[in-house]
């Protein structure tokens, strides 16, 4: 199975979990996986059964990045599987445009392109076991998958050049110290916590998630006043759907509200 399908693909009342299936690899990037990651991303975007998307890895590892044993791409150079938008930036692409909710259970090391994939989501959580790493450094590379466009953002400039320029382990309490992770969880827990939060999302109301989606992406080449004009462009599309209608209804008749993404 491994071999043929590197990745195993899970639906449970609205939450699609993507598990990357090489274990023996710690789901390390080989073709097969560099081609079908974006191809099912963008499957369970189309897909209106599908409320949250939850990213994870089988075994002891999220994703140890480029398998250096094979090019990630049938065919490709060095050069060519190197090339941030060749593949990498196809993962980091399918992620952002990808208008759910798109969770990180991070089980495992995340490294390299890993970490770049892992950032990439909109929300990460992970393992008290756990650790990841830019990594690059170590096989006298520079970053790729995003990682100088998102580390800063949600570390700043000089944590992210320490962690990228030194390539250090980082773990999952230091992780969630720095901000780079909203939750951790006990190993033995890790699972249950993981499939109770995304459920938690998976009721969330899916116009207001897209709509958040689009602004939080925005802000970081948006001025304040463009911003604002945003925020306030999206709330008034919010207001005229049946999904504000519902929740104020439930509101009024105390009840939790049932959000069907009209």
């Amino acid at each position: 199975m491994h071999n043929n399908q590197p990745l195993q693909i899970t639906t449970d009342a609205g939450v699609r979990t993507i598990t990357l299936d090489r274990p023996e690899k710690l789901n390390a990037v080989n073709p097969g996986l560099a081609v079908a990651l974006p191809r099912v991303l963008r499957e369970a975007a189309r897909d209106d059964a599908v409320r949250v998307v939850v990213i994870t890895g089988a075994g002891r590892g999220f994703c140890a990045g480029l398998d250096l044993g094979e090019p990630a791409t049938p065919g490709a150079s060095r050069a060519e599987r190197l090339d941030p938008y060749h593949w990498v930036g196809e993962w980091v692409h399918a992620v952002t445009q990808c208008e759910k909710p798109v969770l990180a259970a991070v089980n495992g090391v995340a490294a390299g392109a890993g970490f770049g994939l892992m950032l990439a989501c909109d929300l990460r959580v992970m393992s008290a076991t756990a650790s990841c790493t830019a990594g690059y450094v170590r096989r006298g590379l520079s970053p790729d998958a995003g990682v100088t466009w998102f580390l800063p953002r949600l570390v700043g400039h000089a944590r992210a050049a320490d962690l990228v320029l030194t390539g250090r382990d980082i773990s999952a309490d230091e992780a969630e110290r720095m901000g780079l992770v909203s939750h951790v969880w006990a190993a033995d827990e890790f699972a249950a916590n993981v499939a109770a939060y995304a459920a938690r999302l998976a009721a969330g109301p899916p116009l207001a998630f897209a709509l958040t989606k689009r602004l939080l992406l925005g802000s970081a080449d948006a001025s304040l006043d463009q911003q604002l004009r945003e925020e306030l462009t999206h709330i008034r599309t919010c207001f005229a759907s049946g999904d504000v209608r519902e929740a104020m209804m439930a509101f009024h008749e105390k009840r939790t509200p049932v959000f069907r993404g009209e």
